[in-house]
């Protein structure tokens, strides 16, 4: 989380290289909320907003508001909003405030209808943040937290093994493990099942808490996962993008910026060339190109509260 902090950090190059989340997503959610007897519609919060990708999605609401700690995210989440939907001008409607999850000061009580944190929740302090959501929100509102972990390359999945000995290894020079931040990192890797109930943490606050996870079979000790559902289709070159983004190559090439001058390229080139060779020998073809596309998914899981 310190990364986006850093004057080296590219909101506008981290909005673009991120998965997109599906419509339906946002659509189980809202059915989830709608089916509280007395749901409303008035005030939507994104906490940990980001870029403001999930933010601009929450218009079914009347006011919508973005919150995020880091200054960069908000600057470029309100550029987003300006071309938000269908590059529809949403800044009517969206506002944006500087602030933490734990601190909402500048919501009045049982003012909220749903409250959600996309790819967010696992910086979260659960002991100072369930008590300001159970503050803010309506009798039966909606709590919605989600997140995905490590990428997979759908139609290759030998590629796993090169994916968590890049991503989630031991060496500290020839993998990103343990440059992640934690407990964060392995909060999500974990699927949110470090997260405590809030209806055991504040009883009487929360009438529901329900865990769902969109995992397919990547995952299947995890209770009744359901069939992937975030996925994009990028080119090669778009998938180095991606790489790019990630917090623990920053704080890496801190730790060896001589990695950036090696003649056969730094680790994400090396990692990246590596899945390109595994997918030639799948296939038993030439190395793709750098133009040609390769679907990519995420394990996502998904957390709902109700206000009581």
């Amino acid at each position: 989380m310190a990364t986006f902090a850093k004057g080296t950090f590219n909101a506008a190059r981290y909005a673009s290289s991120r998965p997109t989340y599906p419509r339906q997503l946002y659509d189980f959610i809202f059915k989830h909320h709608e089916r509280a007897k007395g749901a409303r519609w008035d005030t939507a919060v994104d906490v940990g907003c980001g870029t403001g990708q999930a933010t601009v999605e929450l218009t079914p609401f009347r006011r919508v508001v973005g919150v995020d700690p880091s200054a960069r995210m908000i600057e470029q989440a309100r550029e987003s909003v300006k071309t938000g939907l269908a590059g529809m001008d949403l800044s009517n409607q969206i506002e944006f405030v500087q602030s933490s999850a734990e601190d909402l000061g500048f919501l009045q009580d049982g003012s909220v209808d749903l409250i959600v944190a996309a790819q967010a929740a696992h910086w979260f302090k659960w002991d100072k943040f369930w008590p300001e959501a159970a503050r803010v929100l309506r009798k039966d509102g909606t709590f919605a937290a989600w997140g995905y972990s490590e990428f997979r390359l759908s139609r290759y999945p030998s590629a796993t093994a090169l994916i968590n000995a890049y991503a989630q290894g031991s060496d500290p020079k020839d993998s990103l493990g343990p440059y992640w931040e934690r407990p964060g990192r392995t909060i999500l890797d974990n699927h949110f099942l470090a997260v405590p109930d809030p209806t055991e943490v504040l009883p009487g606050q929360f009438s529901a808490f329900d865990r769902v996870f969109f995992t397919g079979s990547h995952y299947p000790d995890l209770p009744n996962p359901r069939p992937v559902i975030l996925r994009k289709s990028l080119t090669w070159d778009e998938l180095m993008g991606y790489f790019r983004t990630w917090s623990p190559l920053h704080t890496y090439h801190e730790k060896y910026p001589e990695d950036l001058e090696r003649p056969d390229g730094d680790i994400a080139t090396r990692f990246w060339r590596s899945l390109k060779e595994e997918v030639a020998r799948v296939e038993g073809k030439e190395i793709p190109k750098d133009e040609d596309t390769i679907d990519i998914e995420w394990p996502l899981a998904l957390i709902l509260a109700r206000k009581a």
